[in-house]
């Protein structure tokens, strides 16, 4: 049975911003790491067409965002979205029954994937799919922004934290 996870960077006040504060070199090789060892990512629609970036080559790019084009391309994704018509290569839009279709996905696949977005997590949390939380703390104050938790917050339990890089500190969460 698969795995839930949502994880992003969030500022030390609470706020995801991938336009505000991005990963060091040191961070981008550990999320190459996790994207190759995935079993798909669930995105909700603005963070789907955020993530489309990685459709496209960029000459530009370097080794490290290279692999992670790979990886990201490689593997399946699922895209939660009333007002898509179509999605891109390796995706799958989701249907109306959300619960359903999760419920599904996470009994017919292993290992872990990863749910991209707040609003999309929002919806999961409230129907208890989500099976961690990881949140990459950055010494970062925005100050506003879109929260990392987009609604109440689940009673939570540590499960592990350490230290990526110079300065962010992974925190692992379990619902309680």
């Amino acid at each position: 049975m698969a795995r839930l996870v949502f994880g992003m960077n969030q500022s030390l006040d609470g706020y995801v911003d991938h336009t505000a504060f991005g990963p060091s070199p040191t961070l981008f090789r550990h999320f190459i790491a996790e994207a190759e060892g995935q079993a798909g990512s669930l995105y909700g629609r603005r963070m789907y067409e955020i993530m489309r970036y990685w459709d496209d080559d960029h000459p530009e790019w370097d080794a490290p965002e290279r692999a992670f084009t790979a990886a990201w391309r490689k593997q399946p994704k699922w895209v939660v979205s009333r007002s898509l018509a179509a999605v891109g290569p390796h995706a799958t839009l989701v249907g109306n029954d959300l619960e359903g279709a999760i419920r599904a996905l996470k009994a017919e696949r292993d290992g872990e994937i990863e749910v991209a977005g707040p609003d999309l997590a929002k919806s999961l949390t409230s129907l208890g799919l989500i099976d961690e939380y990881r949140i990459y703390l950055h010494p970062v104050v925005l100050g506003r922004g879109t929260p990392y938790f987009a609604g109440p917050r689940p009673p939570l339990r540590l499960v592990t934290h350490d230290r990526i890089g110079e300065d962010v500190v992974r925190l692992a969460y379990v619902p309680a």
